[in-house]
């Protein structure tokens, strides 16, 4: 069995390990003023090699919505404002999760034809190649507007030193610096924080075995 298919399962135990509620959407606008935007929609920022995605977060609403939550931030990029609801539908996701990433790819060219792909990095740990592949992928993604869905599993540590664990879970990549080798993640389970940087080699090693959207 093609091992980016197993389930993503997002337990209560990994919300509450990275402080995340099992409560309503929060949502917060993330958009910087029309002029300072390139003509894909991205915005510039103030860290130097690095572009934004435009976006809304909003938090997933319960221990199972990771991938329509995630979804949804991806098309908040996109101007489309699509209900978790309707997104959980056309994943279908259940209690289990979101089987795989195939799936976010397939619902989010639903709604942006054409504009993303999976990618997969198939090994336990990511090797040179892979991971210089994905932060060529969030570059060329996020300097079109469109954020990176990543598929993780395990536990990473972002560049404040904090960990992050999940039996499965998906989130948003939304920036990136210092020429992609650093990226920020929009993550849904956690709404008290919302956003982390991490370095893109620790993103790859915490999708291994799955995959990603861009």
């Amino acid at each position: 069995m093609n091992p980016i298919l197993r389930k993503s399962v997002l337990s209560v135990a990994g919300l509450l390990m990275t402080g995340g509620a099992l409560a309503g959407p929060a949502v917060a606008a993330h958009a910087a003023p029309a002029e300072t935007r390139n003509a894909a929609g991205a915005e510039t920022t103030d860290h130097p090699g690095g572009h934004r995605a435009g976006y809304e977060y909003q938090a997933q609403p319960n221990y199972y919505y990771c991938g329509p939550a995630s979804t949804r931030i991806a098309l908040s990029a996109e101007g489309k404002i699509v209900s978790q609801d309707e997104l959980a539908a056309k994943l279908g996701t259940t209690e289990n999760g979101t089987d795989s990433a195939f799936d976010i790819t397939r619902v989010l060219n639903e709604y942006a034809p054409g504009r993303y792909k999976t990618t997969e990095i198939g090994s336990d740990v990511a090797s040179k190649e892979q991971v210089e592949r994905l932060r060529a992928d969030v570059r060329t993604a996020v300097d079109a507007g469109r954020p990176v869905i990543a598929n993780v599993l395990g536990s990473a540590v972002d560049a404040d030193g904090v960990g992050h664990s999940y039996p499965g879970h998906y989130l948003t990549v939304v920036e990136y610096k210092d020429d992609g080798n650093t990226v920020k993640i929009a993550d849904p389970a956690d709404p008290a924080v919302q956003e982390y940087w991490m370095d893109v080699n620790a993103l790859a090693n915490w999708i291994a075995s799955r995959g990603y959207s861009s």
